[in-house]
Parts: structure tokens; C-alpha cells; sequence
């Protein structure tokens, strides 16, 4: 049976994007679908998962100064990844209603951040790109430490840090793609997550 997120939790989110632009959640994904995701990650791990590279189209290229994680795409013909996809679909659904977002698609994929590894300050999206419109990350890491790094930082538009996100199992963030640099601080052990982006078929949306 597919998880339902229920109508008071998608108010909530769609209150906080129009707020600030982002929310944390610590209860949306069930147990048994963030175990069954870890799982699959840490069996795939030195098997399907590939260095990250940064850009997109023929302008994409691995570049190790900026991001060091390895990813793999998640697949909705896939049993795990079809459960996490579902309720991201429930989202979209959801938002699309309540604020008229225009989102179309979710494209994520897993990502890896060994020992060591890290993602420097960026963006998801170009300001007017329409291409990404809503970002998401969701952390599989249980019984992590402060001392073990790994934060997601998210920045306001004029760069300052507004909130540091610790990489804990269950945690899941969204944001406005175009509105918040961020970075994944060195982490001290494996950290493991999925990163998502809602997209538009088009220019035209109304949030």
C-alpha cells in the first residue's frame, strides 16, 4: 500500500514556501520506505553509483574541487525507488494545486558523499531558467553525530547561512531552486541522501 501525505501536511508545506521560500520535514516518509531506500543505496553503492559531475547538456563535466559525491538515478520501473517516487508525486500534485506551481516532472537521484566528500555553494537553477523550479533533499543516515559533518547549508540572497541541516535519517528539505545557494560541508563519514528537483514543462507558471 502507497503511503498518502495527507491535505494538512501539503498546507503546511505550501504555507512555508509562500512564507520563506523553504521547509524542513522530519516526518513525511515513512520508516519502512526510508529503510528500504538505504538498503538498496548501500548495496549498489560500488556497483551502480558514478561520480557526480556539475552543468548540464554537453557543458556538464566531473569536476572533483567542486562536488565529490557519486550518484545513481532513481527509476519509477524500480519497487524501492517507485515508493519515495509516489510521494514526491503527491507533492506535486498537491503544491500544484495550492499554489499553481506548473510543476510537471521530479527528476532525483541518489548521492553518496564518502569520507572526505563534499558539494561547494551553488544553485539548482538560473535565476529565469524555468528548468527547476523546487528542490528537495532527503537524508538517509541514521544514528548520525553533529561531529560527523556533512550539513546541508542553505543561504539567503545576500549569501548570509540561514539554516544548517543536519544530515539525519528521515530529515527532508525543499526549497526554491533559483532563490537559495547551498553546500554540503565535508562529511566525516558516508553520508547518504537523494536530491530531487520539481520541473516545469514550460515558461509559464504561477508561483
Amino acid at each position: 500500500m502507497l503511503s498518502q501525505v495527507s491535505e494538512a501536511m501539503l498546507d503546511v508545506i505550501a504555507d512555508a514556501l509562500v512564507d520563506k521560500g523553504y521547509i524542513l520535514l522530519s516526518d513525511i516518509i515513512p520508516d519502512y520506505v526510508s529503510l528500504a531506500l538505504l538498503e538498496k543505496m548501500q548495496a549498489e553503492q560500488d556497483i551502480k553509483f558514478k561520480k557526480a559531475a556539475i552543468g548540464r547538456g554537453v557543458e556538464q563535466q566531473i569536476n572533483t574541487d567542486i562536488r565529490s559525491d557519486k550518484i545513481s538515478w532513481l527509476d519509477n520501473q524500480d519497487h524501492t525507488d517507485r515508493g519515495y517516487l509516489s510521494i514526491m508525486n503527491q507533492l506535486k500534485d498537491g503544491l500544484n494545486r495550492r499554489l499553481f506551481m506548473g510543476l510537471f516532472d521530479f527528476e532525483s537521484h541518489y548521492a553518496v558523499y564518502e569520507p572526505g566528500a563534499f558539494y561547494k555553494k551553488h544553485v539548482d537553477a538560473l535565476h529565469g531558467s524555468q528548468n527547476r523550479i523546487l528542490s528537495t533533499v532527503f537524508f538517509l543516515n541514521p544514528d548520525w553525530q553533529e561531529c560527523d559533518g556533512g550539513e546541508l547549508v542553505i543561504y539567503d540572497e545576500l549569501d548570509q547561512p540561514l539554516d544548517v541541516v543536519s544530515p539525519k535519517m528521515g530529515a527532508l528539505v525543499l526549497f526554491l531552486s533559483e532563490r537559495f545557494p547551498h553546500e554540503v560541508r565535508p562529511t566525516f563519514k558516508t553520508r547518504n541522501s537523494i536530491a530531487g528537483w520539481f520541473r516545469v514543462s514550460n515558461a509559464n507558471h504561477g508561483f
